[in-house]
């Protein structure tokens, strides 16, 4: 299997991303890196070795795509970025996955236009796997269209309830909406439309809808997948985010407050460090973007050499279950029309 990583892509690249990819490889995983291949060599060379080790290939890419550019212009006109490379080469079969940690609004826009939709889903969506007190849910989507419509939302229902039962091997996802309140008249119009839709799937049979969710027993293992449109999603993942590392440093400054709370601390010990790898999302690595025809998968762009080797491996994950091919199969249950916007 050869997963294609954007060498170039997020905070840290070339050096944490070249290494990530470079711990990731073994006898089942290839990667491909595109990017500067000077840098990349150089990132290489750092590591301590002399040539290019067995299982990595480079594809050179003289051009990238920066935070701060207009997404969809930056994927047409810098042809030779290593993100747009990279979705090249996933579009003409070179590789089975492609990992990034660049600009999310470029990694949205470049596997629509470049690797394409699953014909009749209307939007890609980012779908985390969010860490709560029953294992975790699916948040979808998290950022990656800010303007949904309710049949997006309905859409982004079916890809996540796949998911959850592609990747976390739960039967029968529970699907819940996020909402201000669990009452069906609780939201904006988008919400009050995307209930209708939600609730008729699963009168019908084809999803488990469970109704309104609040963000709160989301985090308390309300649901297996929370829907909701990008600019939602993403407040609710920012903010979940930040309320961990909250959670984190606050139990650090207290056990080392003195003698006392030092000596708990050491008690406690390995319980914390079980708390802190829950909540660490550098141990989850990236996003998956569902809706497109590969695997896509979005690591955070402040990823060290551990998220970028665990999305890598997430990666490969997604290629086993091929969630695209059973979002092709089901498309007549999202009750869309036949007509494909694919653009």
């Amino acid at each position: 299997m050869k997963i294609i990583v954007d060498a170039m892509g997020g905070d840290n690249a070339p050096d944490e991303v070249v290494k990530g990819a470079l711990e990731a490889v073994s006898k089942n995983i290839e990667v491909i890196l595109t990017g500067r291949g000077e840098d990349i060599l150089r990132s290489i060379e750092k590591m301590g070795l002399k040539e290019l080790p067995r299982g990595v290939e480079i594809v050179n890419a003289t051009e990238v795509i920066s935070m701060d550019e207009d997404p969809l212009n930056a994927v047409r006109n810098k042809k030779d970025s290593s993100l747009t490379v990279a979705l090249n080469l996933l579009r003409d079969d070179r590789g089975d996955a492609l990992v990034s940690a660049g600009s999310t609004g470029a990694i949205v826009s470049g596997a629509t236009f470049v690797v394409k939709r699953v014909r009749g889903i209307r939007r890609a969506a980012l779908a985390p796997l969010i860490p709560n007190n029953a294992g975790g849910f699916i948040l979808i989507d998290c950022g990656a269209y800010a303007e949904c419509t309710a049949e997006y939302l309905l859409q982004f229902a079916f890809m996540g309830s796949y998911y959850a039962e592609d990747a976390l091997k739960i039967d029968s996802p529970r699907v819940g909406l996020l909402n201000n309140g669990t009452e069906p008249t609780k939201g904006t119009p988008l919400q009050l439309e995307a209930y209708k839709l939600l609730e008729k799937a699963g009168q019908d049979g084809d999803l488990n809808f469970i109704g309104n969710v609040e963000a709160r027993s989301a985090m308390l293992g309300a649901c297996d997948v929370l829907v909701c449109d990008g600019f939602s999603g993403n407040v609710f993942l920012k903010s979940a985010e930040g309320m961990a590392s909250l959670i984190l440093t606050e139990l650090g400054n207290m056990f080392t407050k003195n003698f006392v709370t030092l000596l708990s601390g050491m008690l406690v010990k390995k319980h914390l460090r079980k708390i802190r790898a829950r909540l660490d999302s550098d141990k989850i690595g990236g996003t998956m973007l569902l809706g497109i025809l590969k695997p896509v998968i979005k690591a955070h762009g402040s990823s060290n050499a551990t998220a970028i080797s665990n999305a890598i491996r997430a990666a490969a994950a997604a290629v086993d279950t091929d969630t695209a091919a059973r979002l092709q199969t089901n498309i007549s249950r999202m009750k869309i029309d036949e007509a494909d916007d694919n653009m």
